[in-house]
C-alpha cells in the first residue's frame, strides 16, 4: 500500500477515517466550492489587501479614541496598560504600511475611517475596545492565510498575538472596573 492511500487516515484516529477529510465521491464537489475560500493563494490576497487597508484606514479615530481611553482611566496602572496598547497599535501600523507596500509595491491610499464617537463611560470604552481586539483578530487571520513570505507571516503573527494580548488586558480592566454588559 502507498502512502497516499492513507491520505484518509490520522494517527490519533487510529486507522479510523479521519472526519476532517472529505469522502472521495465528494472531493469534487468540494473542490468546486473553495473558489473563493480564504485559505486559497492567490485568491485570498486581494482580500487580504483591502483588509490591509482598512485596518490603516482607521488611524485618526484610533487616536482620538486611545487619547480619551487613557484621560477617562481612573489610575496610573490602568493608564500604563493603555498607553502600552496604544504604543503597540502604531507600531501595527507602521508594520501594515510596510506590508501592503511590500505586496503591491505600493503606498496605501488613504481612506475614510468611521468617525470617532465618545464612549458614554469608561466601561463602554473598555467593552468597545475589547470588541474591537476580537473583530481585529478575526479580519487579521485572514490576512495571515494570503501571506507566502515568512518576514510577513512572522509580521501578521505578531500582529495577531498583541491583539490577543490586548484582549486578555481589556478583559482585566473590564473585570477590574466591576463593568457590566
Amino acid at each position: 500500500m502507498y502512502y497516499s492511500d492513507y491520505s484518509n487516515y490520522h494517527p490519533y484516529y487510529y486507522g479510523q477515517v479521519n472526519p476532517y477529510m472529505p469522502a472521495e465521491d465528494t472531493i469534487g464537489a468540494a473542490q468546486e466550492t473553495q473558489s473563493d475560500d480564504k485559505f486559497l493563494y492567490p485568491q485570498n490576497l486581494q482580500n487580504a489587501l483591502d483588509l490591509i487597508q482598512e485596518a490603516l484606514s482607521g488611524e485618526t479615530e484610533d487616536r482620538m479614541f486611545y487619547a480619551w481611553l487613557l484621560q477617562a482611566a481612573p489610575s496610573e496602572e490602568e493608564r500604563n496598560i493603555i498607553a502600552g496598547i496604544r504604543d503597540n497599535e502604531i507600531g501595527h501600523y507602521t508594520l501594515f504600511n510596510q506590508l501592503f507596500y511590500e505586496l503591491t509595491g505600493m503606498m496605501s491610499q488613504q481612506m475614510q475611517g468611521e468617525q470617532f464617537i465618545e464612549p458614554e463611560s469608561y466601561c463602554e470604552g473598555l467593552g468597545r475596545a475589547l470588541l474591537g481586539e476580537q473583530n481585529a483578530v478575526q479580519k487579521y487571520r485572514k490576512i495571515l492565510y494570503a501571506m507566502q513570505d515568512r518576514v510577513h507571516i512572522n509580521m501578521m503573527t505578531e500582529i495577531i498575538t498583541d491583539e490577543i494580548r490586548h484582549g486578555i488586558l481589556y478583559s482585566y480592566l473590564y473585570a477590574r472596573n466591576s463593568c457590566t454588559a
